[in-house]
């Protein structure tokens, strides 16, 4: 026998309000719609559904467990309005979000514990790649949005490029670095420590060759390749090593005091970091709420980054 789960809902609503009247307003319905309804589910099984002369009404013992079926219904029903009033407002979802590794393990991913601390129904996958790999997950559906360091007019055809923060990039050592110590310190003295290598693809490469044609030099001495940030970090923290990072990531981990700005000022690239997405097709919006988060986020740290960069005395 199939029972119409419209009939079942009404019933629980019924109960659960006491009358057809209060169980048909908090449904929307009217009283004649909801009693009619009730009549045909009688109908249909050949049983009563309440005690007569009940009260508020009672429910038979096959009434009521019809009834809890039709709670079930009527509470699943709701849970899926919810989720596409939450899905169409952003604030249920999946937002697929790829970035650069050193930036993404500095700044996004506490960004994103505290946008799910906010919008706790919101999935964040989080992938790792440069601008080529980037805009090819974009260009496949892949991901809904990049942080990328990039040239503001470099977005190919079909994308747009949001600045978050602009480009500054530092040569980092340890707290104990020997060149803190130097009274005039030049470019050349950059050549007398090994140095950690920018990721593979990564444009800290070409950013670190612009400080090798500053100095003349042909070379530099690379003891470490290839790590994460935080094992840059663990490995410079106990060497001598140097490396050119953003100064933002240098500033991200100033509470551990494990790395430091060498104040040494160095040929600077041309780009900014930013939310790249394509400009066309559907949005998630979900990925829309959190790339808002994230340029908010941004707009209140650029300025405690600008103060700590002031604090700088930079040498030339």
């Amino acid at each position: 026998m199939k029972l119409s789960e419209a009939h079942l809902m009404q019933l629980a609503a019924v109960l659960d309000a006491g009358s057809i009247s209060a169980g048909a307003q908090a449904l929307g319905l009217t009283q004649p719609a909801v009693s009619r309804s009730l009549a045909m589910l009688e109908a249909r099984i050949g049983e009563p559904l309440f005690v007569k002369g009940r009260r508020p009404l009672q429910a038979t013992a096959l009434g009521a467990q019809l009834a809890a079926h039709g709670r079930a219904i009527l509470t699943a029903s709701r849970r899926a309005s919810d989720t596409v009033k939450g899905f169409m407002t952003g604030t249920k979802g999946l937002v697929r979000v790829g970035g650069v590794p050193f930036f993404m393990d500095a700044m996004i991913s506490r960004m994103v514990a505290d946008f799910q601390n906010l919008e706790p129904d919101v999935t964040v996958q989080q992938s790792y790649g440069n601008l080529p790999d980037l805009s090819g997950a974009l260009e496949n559906d892949l991901i809904d949005l990049a942080i990328v360091p990039m040239g503001a007019l470099d977005a190919a055809p079909g994308f747009e490029f949001t600045e978050i923060l602009p480009g500054r990039n530092i040569v980092s050592c340890r707290p104990g670095h020997p060149l803190l110590r130097k009274r005039r310190l030049q470019i050349s003295d950059l050549g007398d420590f090994p140095w950690v290598a920018p990721l593979p693809g990564s444009p800290l490469m070409s950013d670190l060759h612009s400080i090798l044609l500053a100095n003349g030099m042909s070379a530099i001495n690379i003891r470490y390749s290839g790590g994460s940030l935080m094992s840059v970090i663990n490995y410079m923290a106990e060497t001598n090593a140097l490396a050119v990072l953003p100064f933002s990531v240098v500033f991200a981990q100033r509470k551990e005091n494990r790395v430091t700005v060498l104040p040494l000022d160095i040929p600077q690239p041309n780009r900014s970091l930013g939310i790249l997405r394509r400009a066309t097709g559907q949005r998630s919006q979900a990925a829309d709420r959190f790339a808002s988060y994230v340029n908010t986020a941004f707009d209140d740290l650029k300025h405690l980054i600008k103060r700590h960069e002031n604090t700088v005395v930079w040498g030339r």
